[in-house]
């Protein structure tokens, strides 16, 4: 028997969702810095972490805030942006494309796929050639739309499905990548917290559904199927909203 959805605790995951894409989404300024020393983040975040090595990842996360930052910190915050978001300098992509495809490639069957999946949810990437279908603040997105209004275990399922065949393949890697390239410690625990704090979201799916998450192997076994050769698309307009 599926558990009663937790409501409260749903819309809190989708605000924590909500956060960590702003963080990855826009260059952090004073004013921002401000706001999460004020909520005393990530101590802010709906979900409490969960043993050990994840309460060390929120540790760390709250000493990487900078406290006073003067513009040579503000300045390294600026270039890590940009290498990890921007430029591609770190070799840390934030497209899922780049890290499940074959040649490395953006914009392959990863971005079409998830492009399917957000059309089922109502949603549709803004500008896919500024920002593709499979980028990490895209993923995050999706994730609080479907929290926000999931009514039943079928939208927790396919949220469950999209983040084994998709965000969690991947997320990992990008995160280490950053953290063993970038020069600030914001952005070398970021990609940390966000990974831990999408592994507890989805054991918590799990628990709600009465279902174990299933095999590493089993998930790429899976993906494998799935996928289709996929030719890059005209952007067209989709129901709202959009991102």
């Amino acid at each position: 028997m599926t558990p009663t959805f937790p409501h409260e605790m749903a819309e809190a995951l989708a605000d924590d969702a909500e956060a960590l894409a702003a963080l990855h989404d826009r260059e952090l300024n004073a004013e921002l810095l401000a706001a999460l020393r004020a909520v005393d983040f990530p101590h802010s975040l709906g979900l409490l972490p969960d043993g050990e090595p994840t309460k060390e990842v929120w540790r760390l996360m709250s000493a990487a805030v900078p406290l006073a930052p003067d513009a040579t910190t503000l300045e390294q915050l600026a270039v890590d942006y940009a290498a990890i978001y921007l430029t591609g300098a770190y070799g840390a992509s934030p497209c899922e494309s780049v890290w499940t495809d074959d040649e490395h490639l953006a914009c392959q069957a990863a971005m079409f796929a998830l492009r399917d999946i957000y059309a089922m949810a109502g949603l549709v990437a803004e500008d896919w050639r500024r920002r593709p279908d499979d980028h990490l603040v895209l993923q995050l997105l999706y994730l609080s739309h479907v929290l926000r209004r999931a009514s039943g275990p079928a939208e927790l399922r396919r949220l469950a499905a999209m983040m084994d065949e998709h965000l969690l393949r991947w997320l990992p890697d990008f995160a280490e990548r950053v953290a063993s390239r970038c020069e600030t410690p914001f952005y070398a625990v970021l990609g940390r917290l966000t990974f831990v704090w999408c592994e507890q979201v989805r054991d918590l799916l799990s628990e709600w559904l009465g279902e174990p998450r299933p095999a590493r192997k089993d998930v790429k076994a899976r993906v494998k199927t799935q996928r289709v050769e996929s030719a890059p698309l005209a952007y067209m307009p989709g129901a709202s909203p959009s991102w």
